[in-house]
């Protein structure tokens, strides 16, 4: 998707973006543009606990639709179908990134797989939400080293700017995919 908006969404931050977040992410970072800064965004853990045991796909209901990018980096095999695909360097990778996690989307929608299309979400916002904070602070810094958080530039990185509303247009198309709506409904109706 070549559209992208006005950045209505400029001042939402992700809660994994705090360090006080209780998200954990793995080191498996997308190979792919970025790298050093995409691993500044995932703090080292181990693959242990009930998420890295559980195939989600095989047992949905064991997954809680959770707030914003919540278990991105812990729900399998989705993890491994999505991460590759996800990059915000600049604009053109997340045009590449952006269509081909919405593609996932859509051929999840296709086999009945709520949770494949709600982490296809999350990939997306989280797109956004990474993009968005590189724009905003150089280096993709948000807290000093004394867990301070630092004042917000308006643009430090004008090409992670246009990632985010690239991300932040296929985000919103999935948001208002009435079949996701429906889905996300039902499962947390049938599963908490």
């Amino acid at each position: 998707m070549d559209s992208t908006s006005g950045g209505s969404r400029a001042d939402d931050e992700s809660e994994a973006d705090r360090p006080d977040s209780t998200e954990n992410t793995d080191s498996t970072e997308s190979a792919t543009n970025d790298d050093a800064a995409s691993a500044n965004d995932a703090s080292e853990t181990t693959n242990s606990g009930p998420e890295y045991e559980t195939n989600f796909r095989d047992h949905p209901e064991c997954y809680s639709v959770g707030r914003g990018e919540e278990g991105v980096f812990k729900v399998q095999p989705y993890k491994d179908e999505l991460l590759q695909l996800w990059s915000y360097t600049d604009r053109a990778s997340a045009d590449g990134s952006g269509e081909a996690i919405y593609n996932r989307f859509l051929d999840y929608r296709d086999r009945d797989d709520f949770v494949g299309m709600d982490m296809a979400r999350k990939y997306l916002q989280m797109g956004y939400t990474r993009a968005m904070r590189y724009a905003r602070y150089p280096g993709g810094k948000k807290y000093d080293d004394d867990g301070k958080e630092c004042e917000p530039q308006h643009w430090a990185d004008d090409d992670k700017r246009e990632a985010a509303l690239v991300y932040e247009a296929w985000w919103q198309k999935v948001e208002a995919d009435e079949t996701y709506t429906e889905r996300k409904q039902h499962h947390r109706e049938k599963h908490g």
